[in-house]
């Protein structure tokens, strides 16, 4: 058996958990339940965290697996639904109210076979601005071979909840122009970057320019294919049929706060969610549980 081990750490401003199982190692931030990085002994990261990230109070990191909720994106993208149980939409900050917020460590489990950590956010405790609805939100994690993440959403009002999200996940990659993502073929996209038009993706997915797509009825298993690390990383996830595939690309990588002008080639972000078509609404009482597993493959492809 592995042996598996975790320790508190204070990362300037910040509050972080490390956890360490065999030659596997996360790196979590109490704010916002982010993951900021994973990754294997030898191995380059899994996940990416940029080499400006800021562990400051009230501000995000840049890098990791943010969490976006009770919306994604803008909420005035968001459907009349989602937009409807705020207050300020036309102010509502972009990806929601919890990623600079710190959640309660709920606990942690270290065994041989594995560590788990839960972090649990209660909007009837701790309200959100502008945000007038209880809901319970616990983030688990469980490292051991692989990376298993899950959030939960409960509706603890008296009304329906609807609600988009996020797991805002930014891999790292040998090179963002050679790589490619496989599983997305014949899905429907959104291309937001010319007037959101609807369009098929046809075949792998590759990347010459900025990208920021969101994609509708996604498979359960996607992967990105890295030949110069000659591995490909495994995403299986459960509770979602829609993602976000990221790039910046030059021009806005030299806008991005935290973010050097020469870190894109390096990142892809792909971001199992639940949005546009893919909505939940909650009914009073009701769970959802957004699921996500990975892990890296050796591949000679």
């Amino acid at each position: 058996m592995a042996r598996s081990h975790v320790e508190r750490l204070e990362l300037d401003e910040l509050t972080c958990w490390r956890a360490r199982y065999g030659a596997y190692e996360l790196l979590i931030s109490q704010q916002g339940a982010q993951i900021l990085s994973y990754q294997t002994d030898d191995q380059p990261p899994l996940i990416w965290l940029s080499e400006q990230a800021a562990y400051k109070r009230g501000q995000g990191v840049r890098g990791g697996v943010p969490v976006c909720w009770p919306w994604f994106g803008s909420l005035q993208r968001n459907p009349p639904a989602v937009q409807a149980m705020h207050l300020q939409p036309e102010t509502a900050p972009a990806h929601g109210l919890v990623r600079n917020l710190d959640w309660q460590l709920q606990g942690i489990d270290s065994r041989d076979d594995g560590i788990h950590l839960e972090f649990v956010y209660n909007s009837a405790t701790q309200p959100l601005a502008d945000w007038p609805h209880a809901a319970e939100l616990r983030f688990s994690i469980r490292l051991d071979e692989r990376l298993h993440i899950q959030l939960s959403s409960r509706n603890l009002g008296d009304t329906p909840l609807a609600i988009s999200q996020a797991l805002h996940s930014y891999f790292a990659v040998s090179d963002v122009r050679n790589v490619a993502v496989e599983g997305l073929h014949g899905c429907r996209y959104i291309e937001t970057l010319e007037d959101w038009q609807q369009r098929q993706q046809d075949g792998l997915l590759q990347f010459s320019g900025e990208t920021d797509r969101i994609y509708l009825d996604t498979p359960a298993q996607l992967s990105i294919l890295d030949r110069a690390w000659r591995r490909r990383i495994q995403l299986h996830s459960s509770g979602s049929n829609s993602a976000v595939l990221w790039n910046p690309w030059t021009d806005k990588a030299q806008r991005l706060s935290q973010f050097a002008a020469d870190a894109w080639p390096g990142m892809l972000c792909i971001e199992h969610a639940n949005v546009l078509d893919d909505i939940r609404v909650l009914a009073v009482g009701e769970q959802h549980q957004l699921d996500v597993s990975l892990w890296a493959e050796p591949s000679s492809a």
